[in-house]
């Protein structure tokens, strides 16, 4: 049996989850523990800024480096304590950092994601696998989404069905069976829109369970207008983040609808999310069975909302599955260190776009 750990920290910034998983010889992985922490507010204004450009980026992106990279540890130590283990009792901690830009377009596309593994490995004394999605990205992929070759791993059957991850961008997996290759790719916004309003207009950090949203009513002109974005009208494969969707895009959308009821925003914003989700998942059956993980899973407004726009599909979350919905992601990045660690290739060129399979992550030593 082989311990590795699995490091989150989503587009959403909601925290930091940290995954003890074991792996048998066949690289079966079960989850044995996991724990969760808040982002130190400082640190999160800080990142909040840092996905949009500032004065003195390179400096205040060095400083939120470490820091964030502190956080990690904090996690994982707290994670080991809760197990009664020890650092040595780990093979690699599997980090996915956490992402400022994603840029996957163009000549010199490049995706950034903040959290020192250097550092992180110097801190919690265990070797480090982090930088996972710049291989992909140097092989002419989008390097992301990345979570969907583990899903196949652990979720495919032999009737189709797909995985939804509802973070702050929303990806889906296509796992078609028998039938053909395995899809997958951002649907487009998951709660980042919701939650800067809810920042905004409300004070709070999120919509809990959707209770702004079930308030409000959908504004259609404003809904068809969000739709317009070219992201959603593109092929796969495509992955975007905060860099296409986020406050600045949506208030220049609000500007004609600027008496709108802060309540209808939030509606019309989780109907962008349900909408972007539907017709993808559309685009590929019209029934079938619909897993969910992520943040979203938890928001039952959503899914309700969700359900509706899909009446062909049973909707229930990974958890029927065998693995609880928010640990998806972060067990997914300690399987990709695992993979790492025997040199067998984590992404899938049908869903990123790359020219080939690869060992995905680079080596960090404790010692």
């Amino acid at each position: 049996m082989t311990y590795c750990i699995g490091l989150m920290s989503g587009t959403s910034m909601d925290g930091i989850d940290a995954a003890l998983v074991a792996f048998d010889e066949q690289g079966k992985p079960t989850l044995k523990a996991h724990h969760s922490i808040e982002i130190p507010p400082p640190l999160l204004a800080e990142l909040h800024r840092l996905c949009t450009p500032h004065d003195k980026e390179i400096d205040r992106m060095g400083r939120a480096d470490r820091a964030i990279a502190l956080a990690f540890a904090e996690a994982v130590h707290t994670l080991l304590a809760v197990a009664e283990l020890q650092p040595g009792d780990i093979a690699a901690i599997g980090s996915h950092g956490q992402t400022v830009r994603h840029m996957p377009e163009g000549p010199h596309a490049f995706t950034l994601q903040l959290g020192c593994p250097s550092t992180l490995a110097a801190t919690t004394g265990i070797d480090v696998v982090a930088d996972f999605r710049r291989k992909d990205i140097a092989l002419g992929g989008q390097g992301a989404p990345l979570v969907p070759a583990f899903h196949q791993a652990l979720f495919a059957a032999d009737t189709p069905r797909f995985i939804l991850n509802i973070g702050g961008i929303a990806n889906l997996t296509c796992l078609p069976g028998e039938k053909s290759e395995v899809m997958g790719f951002d649907t487009g916004p998951g709660n980042t829109l919701m939650d800067a309003w809810a920042r905004e207009r409300f004070n709070l950090p999120y919509d809990d369970n959707g209770a702004i949203a079930a308030r409000g009513r959908v504004n259609q002109t404003l809904l068809a207008r969000l739709l317009t974005h070219p992201y959603f009208a593109q092929p796969a494969p495509k992955s975007t983040g905060r860099e296409l969707f986020n406050a600045s895009w949506l208030w220049g959308h609000l500007e004609t609808d600027a008496n709108l009821p802060a309540e209808d925003v939030m509606a019309t914003l989780m109907a962008l999310t349900v909408e972007s989700i539907a017709s993808s998942v559309r685009q590929h059956a019209q029934q079938g069975e619909l897993y969910l993980c992520g943040g979203g899973a938890f928001n039952q407004e959503l899914r309700r909302t969700l359900a509706a726009a899909l009446p062909g599909f049973t909707i229930d979350t990974t958890e029927a599955l065998g693995l609880p919905p928010k640990w998806v992601e972060s067990t997914a990045f300690a399987w990709l260190a695992w993979r790492h660690l025997n040199g067998l290739p984590g992404n899938l060129p049908a869903v990123t776009g790359a020219s080939r399979e690869a060992v995905l992550g680079g080596w960090y030593p404790a010692q």
